[in-house]
């Protein structure tokens, strides 16, 4: 990776030496037109945090340059930087990123794209002591560990956490605050307009919290199972729901072994569960043989969305991380009922 990080920064500097620099050419995903001195300058990883800027922004949003690296349908855990990313990145005012295993390519970004005006967001610090490690549950396709090597282990604590952290509504209450408290040291004339903004977002998650909680309290079951990764613990924990699941949730894994479907299936007969789950995308192999597998072959199989590749594309038709989560609680209602 540091071959890579240091390959890219001669590129850059070749780039910036021709006149190619990111001031002309805005990252996918750029929301302001232009790229005026005094405009804040905000890169995200990912969709969540994204949209909670959009959010805290308000009407400043539209004078602010506000980028999101993960455009191109390529979720967090396969992303690489391009050129032109760490360009974006270099001359921010803001970096917002998760610091989980899939983000190892930042701490050599940062080094090597110094800038001591930049802030820098790293939700996994912020969390803190809430942070979870990713857990094995009984049934669950084992892995090797892939980062251990002739030196040891030593690394693989930071890289044990789960990075699903946007995925929990009271995490997203905390996130928003740090985003928010960090906006206001930046562009401090503006500060009471952000600390607005975030009063009203974060009674919004509040709602949305309380609606997930309701709709548990009043369920009849009290257990998801996917036929997939589960990106869904700290929603899972939230709530007090038990789970079942073929991967962890940043696992690199794509086919189950026979003894994983076979278990699956059989808590599915067990604990006679209506819905198979499973993440978005449009192959859904592992939750439909497990669902071959079941005695009565007949259960439905339907998607939560981790929001791991939504694209600006799909912000311009109106999703929105809220609107996600309305339908992952519409989702979940019919998988616990």
């Amino acid at each position: 990776m540091k071959k890579l990080i240091a390959l890219l920064l001669c590129l850059l500097t070749v780039g910036a030496l021709a006149g190619c620099g990111g001031k002309d050419a805005p990252a996918a995903g750029v929301d302001a037109n232009t790229n005026a001195d005094d405009q804040l300058r905000i890169v995200t990883t990912i969709f969540p945090e994204y949209d909670w800027v959009r959010e805290i922004l308000g009407d400043k949003a539209g004078d602010t340059e506000l980028t999101m690296l993960l455009d191109n349908g390529v979720d967090l855990h396969s992303y690489q930087p391009s050129a032109e990313d760490m360009l974006t990145i270099a001359d921010c005012d803001l970096f917002i990123y998760v610091g989980g295993e899939s983000d190892s390519w930042v701490d050599d970004a940062l080094r090597f794209t110094a800038n001591d005006n930049r802030k820098i967001i790293k939700l996994l610090d912020v969390l803190g002591e809430r942070a979870k490690e990713e857990e094995m549950v009984e049934g669950m396709e084992e892995e090797a560990d892939e980062h251990a090597d002739e030196h040891g282990d030593e690394n693989h604590e930071e890289h044990a956490y789960d990075e699903h952290v946007w995925l929990s509504l009271k995490n997203a209450e905390t996130l928003c605050a740090a985003i928010a408290g960090t906006l206001g040291e930046l562009d401090p004339a503006n500060k009471a307009v952000y600390d607005a903004n975030l009063a009203a977002y974060t009674q919004k998650l509040k709602d949305m919290d309380s609606a997930y909680q309701q709709a548990v309290d009043a369920a009849a079951r009290k257990t998801v199972l996917f036929g997939d990764r589960f990106p869904f613990r700290y929603l899972a924990d939230d709530y007090g729901l038990r789970y079942y699941a073929a991967f962890v949730g940043c696992s690199a894994e794509t086919e189950a072994s026979f003894e994983t479907v076979t278990f699956l299936a059989q808590k599915v007969d067990e604990l006679q569960l209506p819905r198979v789950l499973t993440i978005e995308g449009t192959k859904h192999k592992i939750a439909e043989t497990v669902v071959a597998n079941t005695a009565e072959k007949n259960q439905e199989v339907v998607a939560m969305d981790s929001m791991q590749a939504i694209m600006s594309d799909d912000v311009a038709n109106g999703v929105t991380y809220l609107g996600v989560m309305e339908k992952n609680l519409d989702v979940l209602k019919a998988a616990l009922n």
